[in-house]
């Protein structure tokens, strides 16, 4: 694969396999010559057969106007009706590690409203997979404390918005509160006046994506190419984003 390319996978061999995907692929290769990985899900009203409708959605926009940052993106379009599953989307990864030279040690995820649902799910079921999640304007899909307690070791940057009428902020709020009494990594940003669309707010937020990059595997630490990429952050350009 060519970087600074994007690929469209349209073929699907079932409803869940994800195979239908966006796949940016930044410019610039890391020093290490391995991509960092973000996972971006979108919400339900993203829902449907063409990943190229999803160009527009999470991350990508603000990526692709700052090509200098060495992120690679994979966005899986979700079938109508249907939802997140974390056991097809963790075959996904493995499939995107087959393709690309992917670091393992900063894998990510992130979606916003049910994509931000499908953050939490995937991230209780591979919470080691991970380097950091960031979920927004999400329902929480924990049943009890006992699942909560899987992410622990996770880092977690979540957003909501304080009028959100569709999911309540107290969704986020309380489970970061649970995260927080077990001493985790976590970090919660609530917008005071912003309802559910804060995707815009959040994927335009340079410090998401210096956030992300700084978080990796312990024995894999940072190197000089972070200020690298910090310094492409700092003179980084904004774009509108769709849910």
């Amino acid at each position: 694969m060519i970087a600074g390319a994007i690929y469209l996978f349209p073929k699907m061999i079932n409803q869940r396999s994800y195979d239908k995907y966006f796949l940016y692929v930044p410019e610039n290769v890391p020093e290490s010559g391995k991509y960092p990985l973000i996972l971006y899900l979108h919400g339900s009203g993203s829902r449907g057969e063409d990943p190229s409708t999803l160009e527009g959605s999470g991350p990508m926009p603000f990526l692709k106007k700052n090509t200098d940052l060495p992120l690679a993106v994979v966005s899986p379009i979700c079938a109508k009706n249907d939802s997140w599953h974390a056991r097809y989307l963790l075959r996904l990864i493995d499939s995107i590690e087959a393709k690309l030279p992917i670091d393992g040690n900063r894998i990510y995820v992130t979606g916003l409203s049910m994509g931000g649902n499908g953050t939490w799910d995937i991230a209780r079921a591979a919470p080691n997979r991970f380097a950091a999640v960031a979920p927004v304007c999400a329902r929480s899909p924990f049943e009890n404390d006992d699942d909560v307690v899987a992410l622990k070791n996770t880092p977690v940057w979540a957003f909501h918005g304080k009028k959100d009428d569709i999911i309540p902020f107290q969704e986020t709020e309380n489970l970061i509160n649970k995260l927080e009494d077990l001493n985790a990594d976590v970090t919660f940003t609530l917008y005071p006046d912003l309802n559910h669309a804060i995707w815009d707010e959040t994927y335009n937020n340079p410090e998401l994506y210096t956030w992300f990059y700084r978080k990796a595997d312990k024995q894999n630490p940072i190197t000089n190419s972070f200020e690298n990429y910090n310094r492409a952050l700092r003179n980084a350009k904004i774009e509108s984003i769709q849910s």
